[in-house]
């Protein structure tokens, strides 16, 4: 059997900058040897009966849970023993690692660990997103794969730590991170097949929504941002971000930036010919602060599938702007609800996090929701209840839950106290909160089924015109405010349970 384990001793760090370098470098190694080893059996030059990479490893042991600052949500564990987790891409990962690791050094004043793990890296993700081995390989290669190289294992790959299930096994390392190396360097993979994009690409700060209008208005305020402007006031707000990025990973530089000063180029990527089944567009900053804007499409189907993977890159708020049906007779089409509370129906994690549980409310993210609607609206104060309710948003998985018997559709949606109805809300709320991800949701009424406005072409045409643009705007002030709040605040103890693990 060939690997590349000859001589990566586990090794004891109190710098994070050093031990984020042992990782890198063990992490390149055992990558690298992979991708040789890949390109030798691709030639037919392959001997070795097995080959086989595997992750690094992050450790630490404290015998005491105690830490000087109690109140950050993350960055301590809450007992002795040893902590362990499996690490992957430092391309991407490289802020995170080092600033988590600087809190457990900050709060335990015992060393980190760096090693090299038992976890093996299957071939598929030491290749990358770029990488199709189908493409080049002949039938025969293909079948003797298996047999060369480790494949993905399911079985690691799962959340019980996230949905708290996980059991740890007598003499083991408890878990110091919710996303082991394979589950995450799954989702960086489905993130390229879902979004067009690569993973590197996203932002700390997520929007959500569940129509193209709002990505037309994103791509041209976006494109916008990256044009040269003479105006010294314009100029300053431009040039904090550095590229856009579309499907396909196209960038567009920003003009405003000096050229010696871009890290990236203009001729990077393609746009795509036909769009992915969600795609996705990144406003960058270059510390990773900056905006990314996916399109879901609609149901609850599609919000958990996109938010289980963006769920790994730990961004630090997602929030939900989408319609939805207004259910009060006091509300108009185009009026925003600000949800409070949700009654989920959605039927897509109930296995995970039951309909029962509780969604809190995160104070500064609603805080924020309401200073930012306030800002571009124009309403302060009481003239806000003008334009805007607050309160139970109902997320359901039948877009025709209008055609229920009246008595059966009504009845729950009305014991809630629900004052709007949607397919999204509920779902993206519910996985923010399992996976320890601050979250809200702002949506604007496009119709009123139980008063017979109906969402019909004409009625829809007209109102997304007029608010769309202002809606948006209102999501972009909301990511300003909470990049201004810093992930300190914004990610909540309210978000995590009993035995939490370390990493934020």
């Amino acid at each position: 059997m060939l690997s590349f384990l000859k001589t990566y001793k586990t090794k004891s760090f109190k710098s994070p900058d050093d031990a984020f370098a042992y990782i890198k470098e063990i992490y390149d190694a055992q990558v690298g040897g992979l991708q040789e080893a890949f390109k030798s059996f691709a030639k037919g030059d392959l001997k070795e009966k097995k080959v086989r990479g595997f992750y690094p490893f992050i450790r630490i042991k404290t015998e005491s849970g105690q830490r000087p600052d109690t109140r950050l949500a993350y960055g301590f564990v809450t007992r002795e023993g040893t902590y362990e987790t499996t690490v992957t891409r430092p391309d991407i990962f490289d802020e995170y690692y080092k600033n988590m690791m600087t809190l457990l050094l900050k709060n335990h004043s015992v060393p980190i660990e760096v090693g090299l793990s038992e976890t093996a890296i299957p071939l598929h993700f030491a290749l990358g997103e770029e990488f199709h081995i189908e493409r080049d390989l002949t039938h025969a290669q293909m079948e003797a794969l298996p047999n060369i190289f480790d494949q993905p294992d399911l079985t690691l790959m799962d959340d019980q730590i996230a949905n708290g299930t996980y059991q740890v096994q007598m003499h083991s390392p408890k878990p110091l991170a919710l996303f082991p190396a394979p589950r995450a360097d799954l989702s960086l993979m489905r993130l390229k097949h879902y979004t067009g994009t690569k993973a590197s690409h996203f932002q700390n700060y997520i929007l959500f929504t569940n129509y193209q209008f709002y990505m037309d208005e994103f791509i041209k305020i976006a494109t916008d941002m990256m044009t040269e402007t003479s105006d010294p006031s314009l100029r300053r707000t431009r040039e904090q971000y550095t590229a856009f990025v579309e499907p396909g990973d196209k960038v567009t530089v920003n003009k405003n930036i000096p050229a010696d000063a871009r890290k990236e180029r203009d001729d990077a990527g393609a746009m795509l010919k036909r769009m992915p089944q969600m795609p996705a567009y990144h406003l960058k900053r270059a510390d990773g602060s900056g905006i990314t804007m996916v399109n879901i499409g609609v149901g609850p189907s599609n919000a958990k599938t996109i938010t289980d993977h963006v769920a790994v890159l730990r961004p630090h708020a997602w929030l939900m702007l989408g319609h939805c049906a207004g259910l009060r007779n006091s509300q108009s089409l185009g009026d925003y609800v600000l949800a409070h509370g949700y009654l989920r129906e959605d039927n897509v994690l109930f296995h995970d996090l039951h309909p029962s549980i509780p969604l809190p409310a995160l104070s500064e993210i609603q805080v924020s929701l309401e200073q930012a609607v306030a800002e571009v609206t124009g309403f302060k104060g009481y003239d806000l209840k003008k334009i805007m309710r607050t309160g139970t948003v109902a997320t359901v998985d039948d877009r025709n839950w209008e055609l229920r018997p009246a008595i059966r559709q009504n009845a729950r949606l009305s014991q809630s106290r629900a004052i709007a109805l949607d397919m999204e809300s509920g779902t993206v709320a519910a996985n923010g909160f399992r996976f320890r991800v601050p979250y809200g949701t702002l949506l604007c009424v496009s119709d009123k089924p139980l008063h017979g406005q109906l969402k019909l072409p004409g009625m829809a045409d007209s109102f997304y015109r007029e608010r769309v643009e202002q809606h948006l705007k209102i999501g972009l002030r909301v990511m300003e405010i909470l990049r201004g709040i810093g992930p300190e605040r914004l990610h909540s103890r309210k978000l995590r349970s009993f035995n939490e693990v370390a990493f934020q």
